[in-house]
């Protein structure tokens, strides 16, 4: 059995074993088929997917992390993993040409690299991008149905650009996030995240994209704000009643999240790189 790396202790651990190298993928996967990323009995997952492909070609068990966790449904272009594999069996190339044959096409490695021993796709990120589509048409379009949130009324484009500027920030984001299960005598995780970038990206096909980058994000954040602000495009809520429902951090007062088939992963942010 895999195991997958969840402790933010061992993030960024420089200690290789001898005769180890630690590898980093560039993964894009279609989300319809999966059931998230995170490994799940009797369900078929997207990490659960690569690390059996990955144990096949390598033919060792792998401890892997994940930049994001992604929920069921939910899409990526630039998903980040890591782990550390044998280095006098590790070839790149067959490595990522093996997973795809395995994996592909709805799972696919874009890039295998070997990094330094201190990476570490999730503590070693400095910031995540999602990307969001809405289809804005009066009818949908079943090509476009399992990457995109169909909305068919008319929505205010000019007031869910406003909407944005009050998430740009750091901010308790309660009011946007599924709480996570606290064990007795433990304290509750934080939820404040630093947004650095929220906009809306129109295209003239009816195709709206909300883009947001931030250090990191909660559960179900991404598709809460999303779910708010096609409220406001609805006229069902103000620009100005964002930041109000920021400062409640009450999960209440915030519609349901939209749907998961528009959410992707773009990509992830390291230094040294652009995004």
């Amino acid at each position: 059995m895999s195991l997958f790396d969840t402790s933010p202790a061992e993030a960024g651990d420089a200690r290789l074993e001898v005769g180890t190298a630690r590898v980093r993928l560039l993964v894009a996967y279609d989300g319809s088929g999966f059931h998230g990323f995170w490994p799940n009995a009797g369900v078929t997952t997207v990490g659960g997917t690569l690390a059996a492909a990955l144990e096949q070609v390598l033919g060792t068990t792998i401890k892997m992390t994940c930049a994001g966790r992604t929920d069921a449904g939910v899409h990526a272009w630039g998903q980040v993993v890591t782990f550390d594999a044998p280095a006098d069996r590790l070839d790149l190339d067959r490595l990522q040409q093996s997973v795809n044959k395995l994996c592909g096409p709805a799972l696919v490695v874009r890039e295998a690299t070997e990094v330094a021993p201190d990476v570490d796709a999730r503590g070693s990120a400095l910031a995540r991008t999602y990307r969001y589509t809405v289809l804005n048409r009066p009818f949908p379009d079943p090509f476009l149905r399992a990457t995109t949130w169909h909305v068919a009324e008319p929505l205010d484009r000019r007031a869910m650009v406003l909407a944005c500027d009050p998430l740009i920030g750091a901010h308790d984001f309660s009011s946007f996030c599924r709480r996570p299960k606290v064990a007795d005598g433990q304290e509750p995780a934080s939820l404040t995240r630093r947004v650095l970038d929220a906009r809306w990206v129109e295209r003239d096909d009816g195709l709206l994209r909300f883009e947001i980058t931030a250090n990191a994000f909660c559960h179900q954040m991404v598709r809460s704000i999303v779910g708010l602000l096609v409220d406001v495009g609805r006229g069902r809520s103000r620009a100005g009643d964002v930041l109000g429902i920021i400062r409640a951090r009450d999960r209440r007062v915030v519609p349901s999240p939209a749907p998961p088939e528009g959410l992707c992963l773009w990509s992830v942010a390291y230094r040294g790189e652009g995004r």
